[in-house]
């Protein structure tokens, strides 16, 4: 034994190894009826059965699943029927409790041409801290090749699988029946069969280093790692040697693409940019697996447009992918078809196509580029394959449940070895830690998606400044990642040829904020329609900021609103008047014709929603012909680096350029300061006052007495045949003989009737009643209450609203077709 020992450490086989993934395997012999016909105490130590108690028994004693199949050839069928060959499983230990194990079973050749079968079963759970990464380890075992002799007490060869020979090259007739001095005499050889006495003798489990020259390859030593188990008959006496010879290489290769995919999670989940991940999970698998490879998504995943296609029988039609990740270790990527972002096109009867259809993996370990393949439906395909010689592909469906997110290709072309079934579940276990990722990443740009929509949907799709203002806009969102915010802006047209100009900011970024600006901006155009001055308006929009933020919490968790800033303008073009307010909002600027820039001393008033009471305070400027009006949200100027004070001087001097259009202005203003990004989502709104002409409008002083309706019917009539208007004439002078009349009965002081013709014919009357007309119902005998039903059906729209002194009740009627100004006749004032 000392000679042996010797002769041991004189050769590579004397380094011993503690390659525990084989070390630790616990091996079962079985004959073809599924009798257990040798054990080992490897196997005795996983499930507490000694060699006694289940020599001579079916396996289904320990593998319950075994029960059900009548030979372990159709066991075996059944496991590649279930998951392509073997794989997880459970087994009986003797105490009764049911261990999760991997399971392989290898088909062993005797002389006699009856099959054994030897089941080789490892529990990786308990040692690996990550339960995906044991289960993958187990896995690994059970479908990587390993070759298998067995020996009996002489060292004779009994049984051998087909993998050995491609370990050391020698034959199954030059291997069975004989012993390994016979057919490969040597040192290597000799230090083999002692190692096996040795293993005989004591019963125990060794794992050496085996190194030898590969019958196919490069001409160098490959390394092994042997396992040497000894099998146990039903009396535990020895029966003979099981020699188990895994590639170390291969081995160590497997374990570092593990060692790389248990640091996959916390690369891909770094974004939740789909692209992004797609493109790490290319480069993630160049060159750890394939010397290309891409990621093809389904385009709704893509680019967050609803839910993913289902796969298998429900999905009857193949979905559009569009390729998001792309890598290889060639420059430029020539293997690829498709830049990222565009779409592919797959073959009906392509690989690819099939991965779609059943939503399984499918390995081409040597890839057909004959004619009569399906190439010959893709010639374009067929020669960039040829081009870059392609061998060897795996594709790998990305899924999430039942959901299909897409599909990941892996190539080989520089590397002569062909994907192996090995390959492929490190493939899977890739995408399968990925999928995750995606569908976190898609979820996101899903619901992004959904808050841009929704804002785009609240926000005005085209302002109207009508014969008032000159309109400009731009909305920026600070930062796409954050998501949307709660910025908006709108030009609402009043009565009068008036327009009202609103810029809010709504705390907070997302789907609430933005779902509350919506419900805010729909707030203020219900209030600006009453006609509410911009102090009373703000003031009735802090009540309603008070409600929503007391209502109901956020929803998923996020912060309620607890507050929004506003500023309110209204323009009469007219008059040259903008009466403005604001709730804790940043101050307009004021642009003279003559490029004069200036902020205007506004009260601030407290933010919305704040709950102070403290009422708002309105102001009132002249604004010429010409005038620029800048209102913006405090995004535009403030930064991470700079102060206020430092932006509203960058934005005047942006205004007061006198030559730019609006759209030119709102384009510099908004632009991003150089080497600094906004804090907030940027608005900006730009309005250049216009000035109504003085032959479009016409006013009036009428008496106070029954004779002001017949006054103002003949003034009304005089006055649209000098615009062309008689085809208004009767429908104008019972509304407003109607107004005036009302004002009459509630006269408490002088009457004023205007006249106005800008996109409308709009009739104002003026009164000191400061109570606002209510239409009724009159009854059948009553005399009165019927005026202002009256001037309901004639007019477009009517109303009133309140100014200095008392009110104004106004109607509007749509121009006829083609209207136009007879004659420029200056506009009489009469006072009677």
């Amino acid at each position: 034994m000392t000679m042996t020992m010797t002769n041991l450490d004189s050769v590579t086989l004397g380094k011993q190894m503690s390659a525990s993934e084989i070390s630790d395997t616990a091996v079962a012999l079985l004959d073809d009826h599924g009798t257990v016909v040798g054990w080992t105490q490897a196997a005795e130590q996983l499930v507490g059965y000694a060699a006694r108690d289940v020599v001579g028994q079916s396996a289904a004693l320990v593998l319950p699943s075994f029960g059900a199949a009548p030979t372990t050839s159709a066991f075996v069928e059944r496991c590649r029927a279930e998951n392509g060959w073997s794989g997880a499983t459970a087994v009986r230990h003797r105490d009764g409790r049911v261990l999760d194990v991997s399971l392989r079973m290898s088909k062993l050749e005797k002389r006699d041409g009856r099959p054994w079968w030897l089941a080789s079963l490892a529990d990786f759970g308990e040692r690996s801290g990550d339960p995906m990464n044991g289960s993958v380890r187990g896995l690994l075992l059970a479908r990587a090749p390993v070759g298998i002799v067995i020996r009996d007490p002489q060292l004779l060869c009994t049984a051998v699988n087909d993998v050995m020979q491609s370990h050391d090259g020698l034959s199954h007739d030059r291997r069975l029946g004989r012993r390994i001095t016979d057919a490969l005499p040597g040192p290597k050889a000799e230090a083999l069969e002692a190692v096996m006495r040795q293993v005989l003798e004591s019963g125990t489990t060794l794992v050496h280093e085996y190194r030898t020259w590969l019958p196919t390859g490069p001409h160098r030593e490959h390394p092994f790692a042997v396992s040497f188990q000894c099998i146990q008959g039903a009396d535990g006496q020895a029966l003979g040697g099981c020699v188990i010879s895994a590639d170390v290489v291969e081995s160590r290769r497997a374990r570092e693409c593990l060692a790389t995919l248990g640091e996959a999670g916390t690369r891909l989940g770094s974004t939740l940019d789909v692209m992004q991940t797609s493109q790490a999970m290319a480069e993630l698998a160049v060159p750890l697996l394939a010397d290309y490879a891409a990621v093809d998504l389904e385009q709704s995943v893509a680019f967050g447009e609803g839910p993913p296609a289902p796969h298998g029988p429900k999905g009857k039609h193949l979905p559009v992918f569009r390729r998001a990740g792309l890598a290889s270790i060639h420059q430029g990527v020539p293997e690829s078809s498709a830049a990222r972002g565009e779409p592919v096109l797959m073959p009906p009867a392509s690989p690819f196509t099939e991965v779609l259809r059943t939503g399984r993996s499918r390995l081409e370990s040597v890839l057909d580029t004959a004619s009569g393949t399906w190439l010959d439906q893709a010639p374009l395909l067929a020669q960039r394959i040829h081009d870059n010689s392609v061998h060897s592909i795996m594709a790998v469906p990305i899924r999430v449940r039942r959901a299909l997110l897409g599909v990941m290709l892996f190539v080989r072309t520089e590397n002569p070895a062909p994907f192996q079934e090995v390959d492929l579940l490190l493939a899977e276990e890739l995408v399968t830690r990925a999928a995750q990722s995606l569908e976190n990443a898609r979820q996101y740009a899903r619901e992004h998606c959904a808050a841009l929509a929704l804002q785009r949907h609240l926000l005005p799709h085209k302002l109207r400044g009508g014969t008032a203002v000159d309109v400009a806009s731009r909305y920026l969102p600070a930062d796409m990642d954050h998501g949307v915010g709660g910025d908006w802006f709108d030009v609402i047209p009043l009565s009068g040829a008036r327009v009202g100009l609103v810029v809010g900011d709504v705390v907070g970024h997302g789907l609430h904020a933005a779902a509350t600006m919506g419900r805010l901006r729909t707030a203020v155009h219900t209030l600006a329609d009453m006609d509410l001055p911009p102090d009373e308006l703000l003031a009735h929009l802090d009540d309603t900021v008070q409600r929503l933020a007391g209502e109901d919490d956020a929803p998923d968790g996020a912060p309620a609103v607890v507050g929004a800033t506003c500023l309110y303008a209204v323009y009469d073009p007219a008059s040259h008047r903008c009466t403005m307010a604001r709730a804790g909002h940043p101050l307009p600027a004021i642009v003279d014709p003559q490029g004069h820039v200036t902020f205007p001393d506004l009260p601030a008033g407290a933010p919305l929603g704040i709950g102070l009471g403290d009422p708002f305070e309105a102001v009132e400027v002249e604004l010429p012909e010409g005038s620029l009006l800048a209102l913006y949200t405090d995004g535009l100027i403030e930064t991470r680096d700079g102060d206020i004070e430092e932006g509203m001087h960058r934005l005047g001097a942006v205004l007061g350029q006198r030559d730019r259009s609006l759209e030119e202005l709102c384009t510099e203003a908004t632009a991003c300061f150089p080497g600094q990004t906004p804090c907030d989502d940027v608005t900006l709104l730009l309005v250049r006052t216009r000035s109504l002409d003085s032959t479009k409008v016409a006013s009036w002083e009428l008496p106070s007495d029954r004779t002001a309706a017949r006054t103002a019917r003949t003034l009304a009539a005089d006055q649209l045949k000098v615009w062309g208007l008689e085809s208004l004439e009767e429908s104008t002078k019972l509304i407003v003989s109607e107004l005036v009349t009302n004002a009459v009965r509630h006269r408490t002081g002088p009457i004023g009737l205007r006249l106005i013709r800008h996109q409308v014919l709009t009739c104002e009357v003026f009164d000191t009643d400061v109570c606002s007309p209510r239409p009724r119902r009159a009854h059948t005998m009553d005399e009165n209450g019927r005026g202002l039903f009256l001037v309901a059906q004639l007019a477009r729209r009517w109303g009133s609203r309140p100014v200095s002194g008392g009110k104004v009740v106004w109607a509007e009627q749509e121009l006829p077709a083609g209207a136009g100004l007879r004659s420029s006749v200056p506009t009489v004032d009469t006072a009677c």
